[in-house]
């Protein structure tokens, strides 16, 4: 997911280490996605989704 978010938005992507099965999406503080809320993955794009709608 970090190359794909590298090369579609040629973005610098930081991955930070987590425990208890935490993935969070943030962009500039704002929780974009969160496996623990959802109690899911997120789906191929649908990251990238949610960063052009909150750039909107």
């Amino acid at each position: 997911m970090a190359d794909e978010l590298r090369e579609e938005f040629e973005a610098e992507v930081t991955l930070e280490k987590g425990r208890g099965g935490v993935f969070d999406v943030r962009l500039a503080g704002s929780l974009l996605f969160s496996k623990h809320e959802l109690e899911r993955f997120p789906e191929p794009g649908e990251v990238s989704s949610l960063i052009r709608e909150a750039a909107e």
